[in-house]
């Protein structure tokens, strides 16, 4: 990718050990993808990005928090499919109103990596996995990507582009879902979803086409080409910005935004924030995204600006 005369391209290094693959850029490792993670079955276990880190070195994810032990960083998941949770923890239960620990946890299982790319102005490797319900039924398969390029350390940003098919292979239609399908409002959280630092708690919210001070309650649920969060760190002086465009899926309901500043910082792209992802036996469902992470909080209008132009 030419940046042009806004930015210097900087290569990049992959580093792929036994569980996980590290991506350096500058001196710095700006993520970790943790591909055979384990963990409690409760926790619904499944590959995830964590750390991912700006390129001053900053940390730009949160990994199991006491609210939700199943946050992990920035992870593909899924909470409702006919009845599993892929996402982890508690199930919303429609009929009582509320969430319990139910035995419907399933885990999403790394089979092996098809392609790696080291080395040069990107970096990126293709895998394929299968998603295990608790009774241990094979129920999708996947072609997953990640794409790390975009290195620009004059503007000390990065960027990361997630591509990935799921396949039914259950041998039943599958209806992929959210607490909100299930009747509770404003909980569409699913699919490629970030969970930032505590600290972050409270941070700007911004979004293509809404003011400036729509804040997360103006965009959750809505439709918008991109939406920007900005937090101050701990420990350390100044903040970040993570940049994510909605990107594309090939299911029928349109990507909306799962987007939370208070209690917790959280954002996703929802391909069924409130309409199911209908999938018959050997379906296919499509969905491509891309984030920026920024190692300082950017102005609104900088944030704008930097939207139009790193737009996939």
């Amino acid at each position: 990718m030419d940046l042009g005369h806004n930015g210097t391209v900087t290569d990049l290094t992959l580093r792929l050990e036994q569980t996980d693959v590290t991506v350096i850029a500058a001196g710095v490792d700006i993520a970790r993808y943790a591909f055979e993670p384990g963990g409690e079955i409760s926790e619904g276990p499944k590959p995830f990005l964590h750390p991912l880190r700006a390129l001053d070195g900053a940390l730009l994810t949160g990994f199991r928090p006491w609210d939700h032990r199943w946050h992990k960083g920035l992870q593909m998941t899924w909470t409702h499919v006919s009845g599993q949770n892929f996402w982890g923890g508690n199930t919303f239960r429609p009929e009582h109103g509320d969430y319990a620990l139910l035995d419907n946890v399933g885990t999403i299982r790394h089979d092996g990596f098809t392609t790696v790319a080291d080395g040069g102005p990107e970096v990126a490797f293709t895998e394929e996995l299968t998603w295990i319900t608790q009774g241990g039924e094979e129920w999708l398969s996947e072609t997953r990507t990640h794409r790390f390029h975009g290195v620009d350390t004059d503007r000390g940003l990065w960027m990361l582009d997630f591509s990935t098919t799921l396949r039914n292979v259950s041998g039943r239609e599958l209806e992929l879902g959210s607490p909100t399908t299930e009747g509770r409002p404003g909980a569409g959280y699913t699919g490629f979803m970030i969970r930032m630092p505590r600290a972050w708690t409270g941070g700007r919210v911004l979004a293509g086409g809404f003011p400036d001070d729509a804040g997360d309650d103006g965009v959750m649920g809505h439709v918008a080409p991109w939406v920007a969060f900005s937090g101050e760190h701990d420990d350390i002086d100044g903040g970040a910005t993570v940049l994510a465009f909605a990107g594309t899926s090939t299911g029928a309901p349109p990507i909306r935004w799962f987007v939370r500043s208070e209690p917790i910082p959280v954002l996703a792209p929802s391909p069924s924030f409130d309409e199911y992802v209908v999938l018959d036996p050997g379906a296919e469902l499509s969905l491509a995204h891309r984030h920026v992470f920024g190692d300082r909080i950017w102005t609104p209008d900088e944030t704008r600006a930097l939207a139009e132009e790193l737009a996939p």
